[in-house]
């Protein structure tokens, strides 16, 4: 008979899913324009479209273990100077996080928008077709490099402030 605190797979499965659960996904918010219609259809048939995407992430604390992470895309298309449309997503989910401390930002920042990400980009495909352009399919995010880029644009800040004060 097994020991009831042996270490299984299945209880390690059980015991890693408890540190992140997520109770809901929505849409915050969600804007589509297309400011030169109908002309922009035609010019879209004669020129190449250049489209251009930002990717953020926001969270916030709602109660003890519960946070909010957006997942914010803006997706902006030219074809030459003229705007053919500006796809703007923020897709939100509320997360129950019990891990320690060191390890919640990573959480927040990395794994959270990790599992956002594929529903985010369906709506962002569907929103775009639906506007008669073409789907636009996100290419994957690396998470983890947004999060070490903030990280390092964070220390720069802090020394740059700190080479000030001296």
């Amino acid at each position: 008979m097994a020991d009831q605190n042996e270490q299984t797979p299945e209880n390690t499965e059980q015991q890693e899913a408890a540190a992140l659960t997520i109770h809901g996904q929505y849409i915050k918010d969600l804007s589509f324009e297309v400011p030169n219609s109908p002309g922009i259809y035609g010019k879209m048939m004669e020129n190449q479209p250049d489209v251009s995407v930002n990717v953020d992430v926001d969270a916030k604390k709602l109660t003890e273990n519960q946070f909010e992470c957006v997942l914010k895309i803006r997706a902006d298309c030219k074809v030459g100077e003229e705007v053919a449309f500006i796809c703007e997503l923020a897709y939100g989910g509320i997360f129950e996080i019990n891990v320690p401390a060191e390890h919640l930002e990573p959480m927040l920042l990395i794994e959270c928008p990790r599992m956002l990400f594929p529903f985010a980009r369906h709506i962002v495909a569907n929103t775009t077709r639906d506007g008669s352009f073409p789907p636009m399919m996100l290419n994957p995010v690396d998470f983890a490099g947004m999060y070490r880029q903030r990280l390092e644009a964070l220390a720069a800040q802090q020394e740059a402030e700190g080479e000030v004060k001296n």
